[in-house]
Formats: C-alpha cells, sequence, structure tokens
C-alpha cells in the first residue's frame, strides 16, 4: 500500500477529524428536523461524550426525549443510566413519551464521577445521563474514553457557567427556556458552525 492511501485510511478512522473534513461519524437522529440540521453530522454521536449546559428544569430531558424512547425501543436495546440524577425520573412521564422503563436505570452514587465512567466504560449502556458538580477538564477526558470504549453516548449535565471552562467532550450544547420552548446553541462540535435553533419538545419542562 503506498504512502496517499496509508494516510487515506488513517484519515477515515472516527478518532481523528479535520473540521469540515472530519471522517463521517455514525449518528442517532435527535427527532428534531431542525437541531440534527444544526449537529455535527446530522444527529446524536452514537458514542463518545457530549455536555449539555442548561439550568435545572429548563427543557434539557424533554429535548433528549425522542432520542431516549427510540434507544429503549430497540429491539437490541442496551440500558439507559441516569446517574446522580437531582430527582427522581417521573416514571410516567417518561412512559407517556414511549420510554421504555424496564431498559432504564438509576445509580444514586456517593462518587458520581467515579459511577458515571464506570458506566460509560461498561458496554452496557446506549446511552447514560450524568449530573455531576465538579467536573475538571481532565475528568472530560476520562469520561470521553469511557464512552468511545464502551460504545456508549454519554450525556454530562453541567451549570451554564462551566461552558467557560476547557473540556474533551466533542459536543457542547447550551440550552435555555424560552416561553415559546427551548433555545439550543452549539457550543463546540466537529464543525466551524456556532449556530442556535429553537424547538418545541413534545412534553415541554421537567420530567423528574
Amino acid at each position: 500500500m503506498d504512502g496517499d492511501a496509508t494516510i487515506a485510511r488513517l484519515l477515515e478512522h472516527p478518532a481523528i477529524w479535520r473540521g469540515r473534513n472530519a471522517a463521517r461519524q455514525a449518528i442517532w437522529s435527535s427527532g428534531y428536523a431542525a437541531l440534527d440540521a444544526q449537529l455535527p453530522g446530522g444527529g446524536w454521536p452514537r458514542s463518545g461524550l457530549i455536555e449539555i449546559h442548561a439550568r435545572f428544569g429548563s427543557g434539557e430531558l424533554a429535548v433528549l426525549l425522542p432520542l431516549l424512547a427510540h434507544l429503549t425501543q430497540r429491539v437490541s436495546a442496551r440500558w439507559c443510566v441516569w446517574v446522580a440524577p437531582p430527582l427522581l425520573p417521573f416514571a410516567p412521564g417518561l412512559a407517556t413519551q414511549g420510554v421504555v422503563l424496564e431498559r432504564l436505570a438509576v445509580v444514586s452514587a456517593e462518587q458520581p464521577l467515579w459511577s458515571f465512567e464506570q458506566v460509560l466504560r461498561s458496554g452496557a449502556c446506549d446511552v447514560a445521563l450524568g449530573w455531576i458538580k465538579r467536573v475538571r477538564p481532565r475528568d472530560t477526558r476520562r469520561l470521553q474514553l469511557a464512552a468511545a470504549h464502551g460504545r456508549t453516548l454519554g450525556v454530562l449535565f453541567r451549570a451554564p457557567g462551566a461552558a467557560r471552562e476547557p473540556s474533551a467532550a466533542q459536543l457542547r450544547l447550551a440550552l435555555e427556556a424560552r416561553a415559546e420552548g427551548v433555545r439550543v446553541s452549539l457550543l463546540k462540535g466537529r464543525t466551524a458552525a456556532r449556530a442556535s435553533v429553537q424547538l418545541m419538545p413534545p412534553l415541554f419542562g421537567d420530567l423528574r
């Protein structure tokens, strides 16, 4: 194999990206056409760490509802795990939106960061949601590697002010509640675009 062909194969590896010319990553549709149009690759990544910066109860779960419903309904569904949520999930509300409760598990942890990393690395989950109050930049690197190892989408919820801190997450979004729905702004992704989109989730508000 000549040098050019070798380099071409290397650049197609999903761990390597080159801005707009990055190797195409497998995605899950967000369930919102307007949001998919702004997300790198056209949807949520199937594995890796993403961050959602939002105030508690601003619609952060409603934005993820179509994804959670789709993943838990699949015949080959793995687990959907919530690590250290501020409140217990409101099961009837989730079920109404199509989430299969039998595929959902909640972890109440004394060491939420460690627990979240282990869940991501386990390979037993399609998606894991984590509410971690104190996260350092080196922690996000470990979480990103764990999610990639476990082929899991890790969603880390953080306060809006944390968006100013460096992070190894491959995608970072900011959410803001509006009277007409929720505004989603792309802060970081494998694209040069920095766009915002207004959504009206099917169930807007807190599901916990």
